[in-house]
């Protein structure tokens, strides 16, 4: 994994800001375990928050989430021990192991740790998170659809705070799609609650594919990128990607709409190949460290969709959503639509047999 050197281009706009040198966020407490799980067993999540058992909530979460870290590692093992000729991802695990064992090694990230399998939270995220807020694109921004894991949390805040609605996805879109946090609908306390997983529970409104909605900026964890193209790794579950096509359907984003990743500066790197990424992944237009703000010009094509030939059964099977959304243009169209190949899944907790 070779570090990029500081040089690309950076906004001259930014200047020094005091939460450069902080290792936590300035509004908010640093640790929040990365995707959440909503479950409408556990209680309605109205936007008062009345009638949830957060308890229950957060338990059940947790559970989840260490099955899912279980599964991640040993899908991680797999990979690394497949021939990278014929297995088309296997690359992919090898600069994500290589940033994991680094971010570790060098203390450059924060709880949860430790970081490997995550999207890291790194050391300076809120730093990161002021130079995002400085971007005009996001002080135009009137809907901002942000991550749920830890590094983006301050930037879920920084949503609310600034009286814009925030669009975050239901944990691995098991049980829904996503959920809209209006921060004119929030008692001024329940802000920070609000960027928690348990918070969203409580005072999102989750949406569905019909809702008529207009993203404005796009946020997305990283584990590792390519300031000179854009080319973004995220930790392997191919969620953002599926997130993104179905927003594309919905019309609610396009070609135009910036997509920014904050990230450590040691998750810069130049060895993710342009000729090796699938058409679904998505690029990143901005990155925003604790230090710079980095403008990609990618030459990479933003995914028009989902690229069905590439979606297995397997993960057709555990998203419900998604598998709406296919039955749907299916019967638009009057034709089935492909199927991707069978493979071994990346990481996630099953759903639970009720």
């Amino acid at each position: 994994m070779i570090r990029l050197s500081p040089g690309f281009a950076i906004n001259p706009r930014f200047k020094f800001n005091p939460f450069v040198n902080s290792e936590k966020p300035a509004f908010l407490p640093a640790q929040i375990v990365p995707r959440r799980r909503n479950f409408s067993r556990i209680g309605s999540a109205s936007g008062d928050g009345a009638a949830f058992d957060a308890v229950a909530y957060e338990s059940e979460r947790l559970s989840l989430d260490a099955a899912a870290m279980e599964n991640m590692a040993e899908t991680a093992r797999n990979e690394l021990e497949s021939d990278p000729d014929s297995d088309p991802k296997a690359w992919k695990w090898v600069i994500r192991k290589k940033m994991w064992d680094l971010m570790e090694a060098r203390n450059y990230s924060m709880n949860p740790r430790p970081v490997h399998h995550r999207i890291p939270n790194f050391v300076g995220a809120s730093a990161a998170a002021a130079k995002l807020a400085d971007l005009d694109a996001f002080r135009m921004a009137e809907v901002v659809k942000v991550n749920p894991d830890s590094p983006q949390k301050q930037i879920r805040f920084l949503t609310l705070s600034g009286e814009k609605k925030l669009l975050t996805p239901q944990p691995r879109l098991r049980t829904g799609f996503f959920s809209v946090v209006e921060s004119g609908l929030l008692k001024p306390e329940r802000i920070i609650e609000a960027c928690t997983s348990v918070g969203v529970a409580k005072y999102g409104r989750a949406i569905g594919l019909d809702e008529k909605i207009k993203v404005d900026l796009i946020v997305l964890g990283s584990v590792a990128v390519n300031p000179q193209t854009g080319a973004r790794l995220g930790k392997g579950e191919g969620f953002a990607e599926l997130e993104y096509g179905m927003l594309r359907y919905m019309g609610a984003i396009d070609d135009s709409t910036p997509v920014v990743t904050t990230v450590h500066e040691c998750q810069l790197v130049d060895d993710i190949p342009l000729e090796k990424l699938a058409v679904h992944d998505v690029p990143v237009d901005i990155i925003c460290t604790p230090t710079r703000v980095i403008f990609t010009n990618t030459p990479i094509p933003k995914p028009q969709g989902i690229y069905w030939d590439k979606l297995s059964p397997e993960k057709l099977q555990q998203i419900r959503i998604v598998r709406e959304l296919k039955k749907r243009l299916e019967k638009k169209t009057g034709r089935k639509l492909p199927t991707g190949p069978s493979e071994k899944l990346p990481p996630t907790a099953e759903r639970k047999r009720r």
